[in-house]
């Protein structure tokens, strides 16, 4: 059930239900623990505006998802200000690698929890297809520049808010990684 009072009228009632409250209090103890605990709903108000804003602008970045009549989806999303198109066939997504190596890891980090389990799954399958490592259990790692591919993986599945990409300039085992690699 979503809340129907916003962050301005939630604390338009704390100060009305405080205000009341203070009216009833007989001691000094009372009014002191009165403003404390609107002190404290006050508090919480702002936290929850604040994480209902961040879940705001992660939904609002995929602006429109089309299919395409040859097979591939379109998403179209708020970039910084900008509209960007990622365009892909799904189950024929490569990621093009450039001719010289930047000397940058491309990581993606994700914590999809278990009641989505088969699209963590999906994920893994994707990273694996498209040439990336298996680092740890959650974590891929990609020589080449992959950002748009990765983005369009999270919006098409709706999973923004449990990955995480990382351009990396130094890794302890880079040896190991550059001959997985060939580079």
């Amino acid at each position: 059930m979503q809340n129907r009072f916003g962050s301005v009228q939630k604390k338009l009632l704390i100060l009305l239900y405080g205000h009341l409250s203070l009216g009833l209090c007989y001691t000094p103890g009372q009014r002191s623990k009165v403003l404390r605990e609107m002190s404290k709903e006050w508090k919480q108000v702002n936290e929850e505006a604040l994480r209902q804003a961040i879940q705001r602008l992660y939904k609002n970045r995929m602006i429109d998802v089309k299919e395409l009549a040859d097979g591939k989806v379109k998403i179209i999303l708020e970039d910084g200000g900008k509209r960007k198109a990622l365009e892909y066939k799904l189950e024929e997504m490569e990621i093009k690698k450039s001719a010289k190596w930047d000397g940058k890891w491309r990581m993606v980090l994700f914590d999809i929890p278990d009641s989505d389990k088969k699209i963590r799954e999906v994920l893994r399958f994707h990273l694996k297809r498209l040439g990336f490592y298996n680092y740890q259990k959650s974590v891929f790692i990609y020589p080449h520049n992959c950002k748009d591919e990765i983005d369009f993986l999270i919006e098409f599945y709706q999973i923004r808010r449990y990955v995480r990409q990382l351009v990396v300039s130094e890794i302890d085992n880079d040896f190991h990684l550059r001959k997985i690699f060939k580079l």
